[in-house]
């Protein structure tokens, strides 16, 4: 983050962000019940209350003598919303022919945005809007197939701020309806107790089996991942209890720290939530919420099986242990301690799977569901006043976790305009089609290498935002399904944080462990490796999307499954007693073959599987020995 949240906030001024904040948050809920406005008055209100809240939590630089431009800011971002509301039904007649004052309005707003941008997210988004808006104006400076007609700052402005296809556009809206709710119904779970009680499960569940600590890092990071949808928060959230034990129970510190950054990083594509994606992704393709959720499952399943295996085989390896059963919450007593937070959970799900009611709805009366349950039968029950606390403390700490999204959202609006005004996406997928040769093995390498790189400076949906328009027109020319094309591109954009050399969850999690950042990030990418051919697998196997017959699907799951067993076993070098080289190789080609659906790679995989276990029990009868011969789990 560029900018630090202001020193020494004076009473007055923090009951005034409290306000904004509140303000911000029951207007999303009040829109969700009731009926949202149009488009653009939703989209505007949003936006205008995170203008307003990102300049009263982030000061211009550190230096106090600088509060009169935060003070301009401010006056700015309040102009600029009430102009939106006062003139919003004549300015699409004259987009063809603004006026003075709404390209002064107009560029005043992209400004804004920038800079909040900037305080929120750092620079890397920043700085790709700047180049899209100097492309777009100096169009005809650039060489070869890049080059275009240069369009004027009132075209430029015109796009961006008078139609719907620059920063009030479906980014934003998606933002300022079901992100902004779901987020919210995260703020209300933690508020009311929800990451304890996810913490809490995982121990019960998981504490007392072999390497307990770090299964509980990947249950309760998965649970709490799909909400968030930020592995960066997830790991400092969740690893702030979970490393310290893994540590104190012989991982080593880089270990235990990229454990947690891989299970908080998968929390984005574990449905049925997938932090903010699968609703952006919804609204860029049209394709309903449910299929995305159904579509991203079996993955989510493999990702979070190989770690789980993982993490098993490494404390097998070093003859590890669980945690005593004293130190350990009882499972019945939990689960009876957060019924009040499990049965909002289940609501939600219900209305958002069997009666496929829209995420914006399934999370406002899931919302409702839980201040029910949480003052009838939860740890506030019957207590005004501890209830008024839990709600407003949920309300500002819900608008506050929405700022970074919706920045990011609005910055991203300004691209997708330009993209959409310059052609450059169609330019960018005739580029990648060409250097790919049309082989779309080479196509799927350059969009993998570039959703990366945009993922390790962009938070996972704003990176999937910019490429998804840009890159998977090409990936769709090649003939990949729509779904398939931006599923590919959100999940490598998703696991950018685990991937080094700027693999910032992994980094969050060493300053936990106290590790080295850069082995951090070279272990969590290892133990990450599942993710990282997952795409390429569902690319040329629909059946691991669940497109395809029962049959090819149940096939496609299993091989898939044990595939991944062989791989967590290759990535370790522990299989029943430690591997040599030679049969860590036959585990990664079976893992490899086996995870690719198909009759010819199943049998592959299985032969080499075959030949693995062969030397394995070559070895055991050649020095028999009892510490060998211990089960894979307990």
């Amino acid at each position: 983050m560029s900018t630090a949240k202001a020193p020494g906030t004076s009473r007055p001024g923090t009951l005034i962000i409290t306000i904004v904040a509140v303000s911000l948050s029951l207007f999303q809920l009040y829109t969700a019940g009731f009926g949202v406005l149009t488009p653009v008055l939703q989209r505007v209100t949003h936006l205008t209350f995170v203008l307003v809240l990102v300049f009263l939590l982030f000061s211009t630089t550190k230096k106090a003598r600088f509060w009169w431009l935060d003070a301009i800011f401010l006056t700015g971002a309040v102009a600029t919303g009430v102009y939106m509301w006062l003139t919003y039904q004549t300015l699409v007649f004259r987009a063809g022919d603004p006026t003075t004052l709404d390209m002064i309005m107009g560029a005043a707003t992209i400004v804004l945005v920038l800079e909040v941008t900037r305080r929120t997210t750092g620079w890397p988004l920043v700085i790709i809007a700047v180049l899209a808006l100097v492309y777009a104006r100096y169009g005809p400076y650039f060489p070869g197939i890049l080059s275009h007609k240069a369009y004027s700052f009132e075209r430029i402005i015109s796009q961006l701020y008078l139609s719907m296809e620059g920063i009030w556009g479906v980014t934003l809206g998606v933002a300022a309806t079901m992100v902004a709710l779901f987020v919210l119904f995260g703020a209300f779970l933690e508020a009311t107790g929800g990451g304890k009680m996810f913490i809490d499960l995982a121990f019960a569940i998981a504490g007392r089996s072999t390497g307990g600590p770090a299964k509980v890092a990947v249950v309760s990071s998965g649970l709490m991942g799909t909400i968030s949808g930020s592995p960066v928060a997830n790991v400092v959230t969740t690893g702030t209890f979970t490393i310290p034990l893994m540590k104190r129970l012989g991982y080593d510190p880089h270990v235990a720290g990229a454990i947690e950054a891989v299970a908080s990083s998968g929390g984005a594509i574990m449905p049925p939530i997938m932090g903010a994606g699968a609703f952006v992704m919804s609204e860029m393709t049209g394709i309903p919420y449910s299929k995305i959720c159904i579509a991203a499952a079996i993955p989510a399943v493999l990702y979070y099986l190989s770690l789980f295996l993982a993490v098993h085989f490494e404390a097998k390896r070093k003859g590890m242990k669980g945690l005593p059963a004293s130190e350990l919450p009882h499972l019945g007593q939990t689960l009876k301690k957060s019924l009040f937070l499990l049965i909002p959970i289940f609501v939600l799900l219900y209305l958002l799977v069997v009666v496929q009611v829209s995420p914006m709805k399934a999370a406002f009366w899931g919302i409702l569901t839980l201040l029910l349950t949480s003052s009838t039968i939860g740890p506030h029950r019957f207590d005004a006043k501890s209830n008024l606390n839990v709600i407003l403390k949920a309300l500002e700490k819900g608008a506050r976790d929405v700022l970074t999204v919706s920045t990011a959202c609005a910055t991203a609006g300004i691209i997708i305009g330009v993209i959409a005004q310059t052609g450059i996406g169609l330019t960018f997928s005739s580029i990648v089609v060409e250097a790919a040769g049309g082989r779309l093995i080479l196509a799927l390498a350059l969009t993998m290498v570039a959703s990366i790189i945009l993922g390790m400076g962009l938070p996972p949906t704003a990176a999937y935002i910019v490429l998804a328009a840009m890159g998977a027109p090409a990936l769709i020319e090649l003939n990949v399904p729509v779904l398939i094309a931006h599923l590919f591109i959100f999940y490598f954009s998703v696991f950018a944080p685990i991937t080094p050399p700027v693999a910032l969850a992994a980094y969050a999690g060493a300053g936990i462990a106290e590790s080295d950042p850069m082995r951090t990030g070279v272990t969590a990418f290892r133990l990450g490796l599942v993710a990282f051919l997952i795409p390429y697998m569902f690319t040329y196997g629909p059946a691991l999307v669940a497109l395809g017959s029962v049959g090819e699907i149940t096939q496609a799951l299993i091989t898939a499954s044990i595939g991944v067993f062989c791989l967590a076993s290759a990535v370790i070098g522990w299989m029943l007693k430690d591997l040599f080289w030679f049969e860590r190789l036959f585990f990664l080609g079976a893992a490899l073959a086996l995870i690719d659906p198909g009759l010819q790679t199943d049998l592959l995989g299985l032969a080499l599987l075959g030949v693995a276990f062969l030397s394995l029990y070559l070895r055991q009868r050649k020095t028999p020995k009892a510490s060998e011969t211990r089960e894979v789990t307990e």
